[in-house]
């Protein structure tokens, strides 16, 4: 009988005949033998060496549909590595080894019993089977091609998966170049500080060992490479902790390398007790306890004589010793300049805070000699005042008090004072509110009181030139217009409403973000300056 054909045995048995099973079992046992090599076991499955063995048949589209007699009927795919039965049954070769029971084998599709399986592919279905196209279902749209071409065209298929040859994953093939460029872990990748290659799943590592890489000092936060950081820390860094010069003598502080300085200075003193006391520790360490030599009394004269040798210092202790003294004239030279410059800087400060006080009383004759300059009539520049604006908007009571100024040489000096009244203001809200306060001045007690004449108040329209002005006299019984006891009369007198913030808005008051409030003053012994035409708005204005 041929290798290459299949075997086959015809048996005649009944498959439903139960009571002969046992008999016919044991009549293709011992037929079964007469073919079986004496080296072969009987429960041992022979299949070809080039098939997978747990590889199930074609799940592809057959072109036309694949004939039943071709389906394993186990698992309803196209037959792979066909094996045919004695009972004339094909299966695929995986599949019908899976199914075969272990001691009784029978067969699943005509429940016929088998005495073994043997030899390779089934001859007849393989070149039938060729015949029949299928659609490649690798792919996103289905490809027509021969089942005789099938492993070529997987060759080029691009929707294929092939093993990448770094990382060993499943990647498509079309799909490879990007995966092996952008994906892989296990790509080469070039450092760009230092240079390097490594594997892109080691980046990381990298990066915490690349000598070349930029990195931070954590003491003074300064960005430098890694490799000169080592020599920033141990050298140049000013915040990096460092111990103290004496730390061999017993100093055991440590403070950042710009403190060093102020802490030798500070702990001279302390610094030449730790040398001292190393100093005395060394002493006594390095010089031989003096030795007691008993002489004889053999001399003429009988006695005993004892002589100390003499204590042999070493040339450090003596360089030492040396430094000693050197640095205790130091601390004396030290103690001395620093007692110096105590007074020294005692005495700077006396003649700053004299330097101080004498400015402050310039500026103060100075901004009294300009507030004596304007005669009555004074012009207050509000800058910013947008801001102040939206201050009032927020709900922030808005008060601004403007600087001095004189009715006159000799005059009065007084001052003005504005409110932006809030959107929640009884009876006042959103409005300017406009007041002037007398102040006492260097003229007080030329100037007869209470203060009498007229006061204009004016908004200046800096566009149109139509001014907003009101005009009020005083009034002597009022606390506003006394002799004031303190540096600004607390009592004002003015416009609560003076000017609506929205008329405000609506006319050129404002430009470049500057506000000008102009307050003419005109005493009653002065009356020759009073302009005529100008009407008080009223007999009797808010306080």
């Amino acid at each position: 009988m041929a290798c290459s054909d299949m075997e086959k045995l015809s048996l005649d048995v009944d498959p439903y005949c139960d009571s002969d099973l046992s008999g016919c079992a044991a009549a293709m046992e011992k037929e079964r033998e007469s073919y079986l090599s004496p080296t072969e076991n009987t429960s041992t499955i022979s299949v070809s060496a080039s098939i997978p063995p747990d590889q199930q048949g074609y799940d592809v589209e057959f072109d036309p549909p694949l004939e039943s007699k071709y389906e394993c009927p186990i698992c309803l795919m196209g037959l792979r590595s066909a094996v045919q039965t004695p009972c004339g049954h094909r299966f695929c070769n995986s599949c019908i080894k899976k199914s075969i029971r272990l001691v009784t084998l029978i067969c699943v599709a005509g429940k016929e019993i088998l005495l073994y399986l043997r030899g390779g592919p089934n001859n007849f279905v393989k070149p039938q089977f060729l015949k029949y196209a299928v659609g490649c279902n690798i792919g996103e749209s289905p490809k027509r091609r021969c089942r005789v071409n099938e492993q070529k065209h997987l060759s080029h298929c691009k929707f294929a998966t092939v093993p990448c040859p770094q990382c060993l994953e499943s990647v498509r093939k079309s799909h490879l170049d990007e995966h092996k460029s952008q994906q892989c872990l296990q790509r080469l990748m070039t450092c760009p500080a230092c240079a390097g290659s490594f594997v892109y799943a080691n980046k990381q590592i990298h990066e915490q060992i690349c000598p070349f890489a930029n990195t931070v000092c954590e003491y003074c936060e300064m960005e430098l490479i890694r490799d000169q950081l080592a020599l920033h820390c141990d050298t140049d860094c000013l915040k990096a902790p460092v111990a103290c010069t004496f730390s061999t003598f017993g100093c055991r502080e440590k403070m950042p390398r710009n403190e060093l300085a102020q802490h030798m200075q500070e702990f001279t003193q302390m610094h030449m007790r730790y040398m001292a006391e190393f100093l005395r520790s060394q002493s006594l360490s390095s010089c031989p306890v003096p030795s007691i030599a008993a002489h004889s009394s053999s001399d003429e004269r009988g006695a005993t004589a004892r002589a100390p040798e003499s204590c042999q210092c070493k040339p450090e202790l003596m360089n030492l010793r040396e430094t000693v003294l050197e640095l205790e004239g130091r601390l004396v030279r030290q103690d001395q300049q620093i007692r110096e410059l105590c007074i020294h800087n005692e005495t700077q400060k006396n003649q700053v805070t004299e330097l101080r006080r004498k400015l402050s009383s310039l500026e103060e004759a100075t901004r009294e000699l300009e507030a004596q300059q304007y005669q009555g009539v004074y012009v207050w520049r509000l800058e910013n005042f947008s801001l102040h604006l939206r201050n009032q908007e927020a709900g922030q009571p808005i008060v601004l008090h403007s600087p001095p100024f004189y009715t006159g040489r000799p005059g009065y000096k007084l001052c003005l004072r504005l409110h932006l009244q809030t959107p929640n203001a009884p009876r006042c809200s959103n409005y300017i509110s406009l007041f002037v306060h007398t102040m006492q001045g260097e003229f007080d007690s030329q100037l007869s009181w209470p203060l009498q004449g007229t006061i204009r108040l004016a908004v200046l329209d800096q566009v149109e030139g139509e001014h907003h002005v009101e005009v009020m006299e005083t009034k002597p019984d009022l606390q506003a217009f006394q002799r004031p006891t303190v540096l600004r009369n607390p009592k004002g007198f003015g416009y609560v409403t003076f000017l609506h913030l929205q008329v405000l808005q609506q006319r050129g008051f404002v430009k470049d973000d500057v506000l000008l409030v102009r307050c003419e003053v005109t005493p009653r012994f002065d009356a020759s300056l009073r302009r005529e035409g100008v009407q008080p708005r009223g007999s009797e204005p808010s306080l």
